[in-house]
């Protein structure tokens, strides 16, 4: 009886120190206590009892199978986070779950949640309501793959609990289940009888995302009937379209599936890199496969401005960014996306008002660029020919200088043979006066100026025809307008000319010899003019003398110099005199 007691109460320590330690070995962290520790401290603890040894075995295999279920718990869901889900519901998926993409929203399904849980083997949906929320007209339905487990149910009151999550305000939360999630889709629908058309939904995804294909493209064009269609059905990677005046809109059909709202379309221009079409928004209609009508989203021709070549992008609208514990590479996320590449021909070219003003700038850019440079090259011509006009008309100058320093002693060896004949004459009277008339003469001409006016002119003429009348006896005339005093003339331009007259016309005639100078204007011109009386010469016969075969070379230089004003000569003798004209066009 004593031992019976023994025995019992022995049990009874031993169930309790069991209780105790697998209660401690549950709130482990590390899964190798449980294999290793937690076995040999049960175990142990059962070895020190005396117990028959089947009632040992059992315990001991009981102790064990205690264990691997703690390490199991330890392995599975990790309710200590937790993810939004969409709508009212929160969730938490495997303690080692990577890649949680959680709460994607689309722009054409409002109220609903997408999580794709690629990784999770298993998922507890809780549902979350604030304190002043009538949870009985709340109802929720649950679907595996589309099969309804749970409809229409309500909200289970007694199992709410009061959970603070972080802020001040306090929810009541309860579960709605756990679930095996790999390889299905969990939807669920919560909703309430008040507003039954307001269902928040929410998709737990734990299959791989299939990648879109596309099946088709088509053209819009008007006709007389009023549109139609042609269609290009299973597109390889590149697909060439030309579009002309009487195409209007471009439609792209993808496959069909149950998460048609997750892809988005966008048309990238290859040429700029730049996005120019998105949309979310698909349509049934157009092809049928299989019973059903494929997905489309149609496209207005105008957004292609030029042609060239455009990719067609269609991928999942999931932020693969914004998920718990990512190691998702661009090289994963690709896998994911279709491309295809639309080679278009536009018969008729379109731009935006930015792309013309561009356009406008660019050309009037480069019509200015083009003239800036034809101006620069046609001034610098034009400094080359001023260049070479100045150094031909300094030339000209240098070979006028010359041709004036020839003719000074020539005209200064003149006048004194005349001094010699007067003094061997011993007329020294007009031989003294001759040199008063030699010497101011000579500061004339020895002045080297290139243009003097016609009174200077006029006078160095008188002196040096006055001086000679004291040799020859002649008389002469000097006749000009008054208004033409101050016009500048290239200086001594007449003098070789009246030395001619003198020497070779009235010489010999003495007293009667008469020698006529006048300067006329002649509309724009200035002609100049010596007429004498004397025997004349051949004015085909060319000159030997120096004094006129310097002045023609002077005459041409100065052609050479004042191209816009010509100098003209022109001589016409008679056996009755000699008239010599100088024309200087345009020169008044």
């Amino acid at each position: 009886m004593q031992e019976s007691v023994i025995y019992k109460n022995l049990n009874h320590l031993a169930l309790i120190q069991i209780r105790h330690k697998t209660t401690h070995l549950l709130v482990q962290t590390p899964p190798f206590l449980f294999y290793g520790c937690s076995f040999a401290i049960i175990a142990s603890s059962l070895m020190k009892i005396e117990l028959n040894v089947m009632k040992k075995i059992f315990f001991i295999f009981l102790s064990f199978f205690i264990a691997l279920s703690t390490v199991h718990a330890q392995k599975g869901i990790n309710f200590s986070r937790n993810y939004t889900a969409g709508g009212k519901l929160l969730m938490s998926v495997d303690s080692s779950a990577k890649n949680v993409f959680y709460a994607n929203v689309f722009p054409n399904q409002p109220r609903t949640s997408f999580s794709y849980l690629p990784e999770v083997n298993n998922v507890s949906i809780q549902v979350y309501f604030r304190k002043n929320i009538n949870i009985q007209y709340y109802r929720y339905t649950i679907l595996v793959d589309n099969n309804p487990i749970v409809v229409n149910k309500s909200i289970n009151i007694a199992q709410l609990k009061d959970v603070n999550r972080g802020d001040e305000e306090v929810f009541r939360s309860t579960t709605l289940g756990t679930f095996a999630i790999k390889g299905k889709t969990i939807t669920t629908l919560v909703y309430s009888i008040e507003k039954p058309l307001d269902i928040d939904k929410s998709v737990f995804y734990g299959k791989p995302i299939p990648k879109a294909k596309i099946k088709g493209f088509s053209k819009r064009f008007a006709t007389d009937k009023g549109v139609d269609y042609s269609w290009i059905t299973d597109p390889k990677e590149k697909t060439k379209l030309t579009f002309t005046k009487k195409d209007d809109e471009f439609t792209i059909v993808k496959d069909r599936s149950d998460i048609d709202y997750l892809y988005y379309t966008s048309i990238k221009d290859k040429q700029t890199n730049k996005i120019i079409f998105e949309s979310t928004a698909w349509q049934y209609g157009g092809l049928v496969e299989e019973h059903e009508f494929l997905p489309y989203v149609r496209i207005d021709k105008s957004i292609f401005k030029k042609s060239g070549d455009y990719e067609i992008i269609i991928q999942p609208l999931i932020k693969w960014t914004g998920c718990m514990d990512c190691n998702f590479t661009p090289e994963d996320i690709e896998r994911y996306t279709t491309r295809h590449t639309l080679s278009i021909t536009l018969d008729e070219e379109n731009y935006t008002k930015k792309e013309l003003l561009i356009y406008t700038l660019i050309i009037a850019c480069s019509i200015g660029l083009v003239f800036l440079v034809i101006l620069y090259f046609i001034k610098k011509r034009n400094r080359k020919k001023l260049t070479e006009k100045e150094q031909q008309k300094d030339i000209a100058k240098l070979k006028l200088n010359s041709i004036r320093s020839q003719l000074n002693p020539h005209f200064l060896f003149n006048a004194l043979s005349g001094i010699q004949n007067l003094m061997n004459k011993n007329e020294i009277d007009h031989a003294n006066k001759y040199l008063s008339k030699f010497a101011r003469l000579t500061r004339n001409v020895l002045d080297d100026k290139e243009l003097i006016n016609l009174s200077q002119e006029k006078t160095l003429l008188d002196d040096y025809l006055q001086m000679e009348q004291l040799r020859f006896g002649f008389k002469y005339e000097i006749n000009r307008s008054e208004d033409l005093d101050n016009i500048e003339i290239p200086s001594m331009l007449l003098q070789p000319f009246v030395e001619n007259a003198v020497k070779h016309g009235v010489s010999q005639k003495a007293t009667d010899g008469k020698i006529m100078i006048t300067f006329v204007r002649q509309a724009n011109d200035l002609v100049l003019t010596v007429t004498d009386n004397g025997n004349g010469f051949d004015t085909e016969k060319k000159n030997t003398g120096l004094g006129l075969l310097l002045s023609d070379s002077r005459i041409a230089l100065l052609n050479g110099i004042y191209k816009e004003n010509r100098f003209t000569l022109v001589k016409q003798s008679t056996t009755n005199g000699t008239k010599v004209s100088l024309t200087l066009t345009d020169w008044l």
